[in-house]
């Protein structure tokens, strides 16, 4: 399922841009939309965007093992990610939020030498290990900052820890799909079970739409239209063609991207340690994926994550 010409290079620089946006976006409404809501509304304008794309049909709808795969993807991604880091950001401005959840290509390799056997070479073990600390850092840093309760801005950080593990294990689960089906599709199904799923937060997400300025009503539809319908199915193009890892490796820009735009939108900037944090977080993910000069890259299987 793939064209002649290859623009995954672009589509994960759109990806990274919309997704970066959408740390700014939730941080925007976290006083507006509960993290449940919030994803359930995200979710719906995402489907009604891509449905006119997808034009899903019986014939095109996957089936047996695939669809189940799809599910997963889309209650760990779609679902658990989203209400995870929705609630993260109540505690934590984007630009920290955003480094700490780009520990998933970290746990992408992680996730693979447990699932797929590929092991633990001793540079994911030592990568692992650096990365977590980054994240005890801006956990230390939060909690110095924020003037609040000790244990307010750490469960942020848990929180987003959490999402991370969500983010890793929907990107490996997607990537077998893809062989199946569209992208655009894959994204339309991520999306219409996640908001299934998210139903019982229907009456909460009418109540905040009902009293919601207009401006937070334009933030939930562009979360849903661009970072969701748009910046998903970007990602799903480009990990159709290349591996896990390697479009995993490419959002490590969206932690940047994330903090000069909420420098510019939301006039905030993580603290100085947490810069320290993010940046161990980064060098950690990095050594997890370092592969000595002339050794053979493991053999892949589906949706095995190339360290």
């Amino acid at each position: 399922m793939t064209t002649d010409r290859d623009l995954s290079l672009p589509a994960m620089l759109v990806t990274v841009l919309l997704w970066a946006s959408a740390f700014v976006a939730i941080r925007a409404v976290g006083d507006t939309y509960s993290p449940g809501s919030l994803t359930l509304g995200r979710l719906v304008v995402g489907a009604i965007v891509l449905v006119a794309l997808a034009r899903p049909t019986a014939a095109t709808l996957p089936r047996g093992r695939v669809l189940g795969l799809v599910a997963v993807y889309g209650l760990t991604w779609s679902v658990g990610y989203n209400i995870a880091l929705n609630a993260a950001e109540r505690d934590l401005d984007a630009g920290t939020t955003a480094l700490i959840v780009n520990i998933a290509p970290a746990l992408i390799a992680l996730l693979a030498g447990v699932i797929f056997k590929e092991g633990f070479p001793r540079p994911l073990v030592i990568g692992m290990l650096v990365a977590f600390a980054g994240v005890a850092l801006i956990a230390v840093s939060t909690d110095r900052g924020a003037g609040e309760a000790p244990g307010a801005s750490t469960m942020g950080v848990v929180l987003c820890v959490v999402a991370a593990l969500f983010y890793a294990t929907g990107a490996l689960v997607q990537k077998p799909t893809l062989a199946f089906m569209s992208p655009v599709m894959c994204v339309w199904l991520g999306c219409t079970i996640g908001a299934v799923a998210c139903l019982p937060f229907a009456p909460t997400l009418i109540d905040e739409v009902s009293t919601a300025s207009v401006q937070d009503l334009l933030w939930l539809v562009y979360l849903g239209a661009f970072p969701t319908a748009i910046g998903f199915s970007t990602w799903s193009y480009a990990l159709q063609r290349i591996s896990t890892g390697q479009a995993a490796s490419t959002t490590y820009l969206v932690p940047a991207v994330a903090t000069l735009i909420s420098w510019a939108v939301l006039d905030e900037v993580p603290a100085a340690l947490a810069f320290v944090g993010g940046a161990l977080c980064l060098v950690g993910v990095a050594i997890t994926r370092y592969r000595p000069r002339g050794a053979r890259p493991p053999a892949t299987n589906g949706a095995t994550a190339r360290r």
